[in-house]
């Protein structure tokens, strides 16, 4: 029986996974993995058309398009790595994680990215890594400098411009506000 990869939009979390597995499950689709933003399917007498309907009534979509492909592995490829890792993998070079995930050049991929999803690479990575802070704000657990050190930041000064450039208020202002304006991933 041929395996094939589909690709998915809007995987962002763990629970998405179980959604696509228990998705795929009822369609009685034997897959081998799911992980953020594609399956792993053997390919028999899918019923595709079905398959696309189940996943967007769960927020979900097939990709056919290649560019799409792309894309979608470029910004499941950061989110895991911003919100899903173990903090390791942000000292290592986005452009070279994305070239190596795609198989193409970063210029190819940063253009792609730029001309479809209208913002840069290195835009749509500091929009990600606000709302992971947005995020370790809320639990209360880690100072400003622990957070800074846990995304990478060069200092906490840096965290600290860049939050109140892309929110309009500093660190202090918004863990005082109590702010629940966190976004959904694939929004982001």
């Amino acid at each position: 029986m041929p395996k094939t990869t589909l690709h998915i939009k809007n995987m962002v979390c763990p629970r998405c996974i179980t959604a696509v597995e228990d998705t795929l499950k009822e369609l009685n689709i034997k897959f081998t993995s799911v992980k953020l933003g594609e399956a792993e399917v053997f390919d028999d007498n899918i019923d595709y058309n079905l398959l696309d309907r189940n996943l967007k009534a769960i927020g979900f979509e097939l990709i056919n398009n290649d560019d799409n492909k792309i894309i979608e592995i470029v910004k499941t490829t950061i989110i895991n790595i911003i919100h899903h890792s173990d903090g390791e993998t942000l000292n290592k070079n986005f452009s070279k994680i994305l070239s190596d995930k795609t198989k193409k050049p970063y210029t190819y991929i940063s253009n792609l990215f730029s001309k479809k999803e209208n913002i840069t690479i290195e835009k749509y990575i500091i929009l990600q890594k606000i709302e992971k802070v947005k995020e370790l704000i809320s639990y209360k657990d880690l100072s400003f400098s622990e957070i800074a050190y846990k995304l990478n930041y060069s200092s906490p000064a840096h965290l600290s411009t860049q939050f109140k450039k892309i929110m309009g208020c500093s660190l202090s202002e918004y863990k005082k506000m109590n702010a629940d304006d966190r976004q959904t991933l694939d929004k982001v």
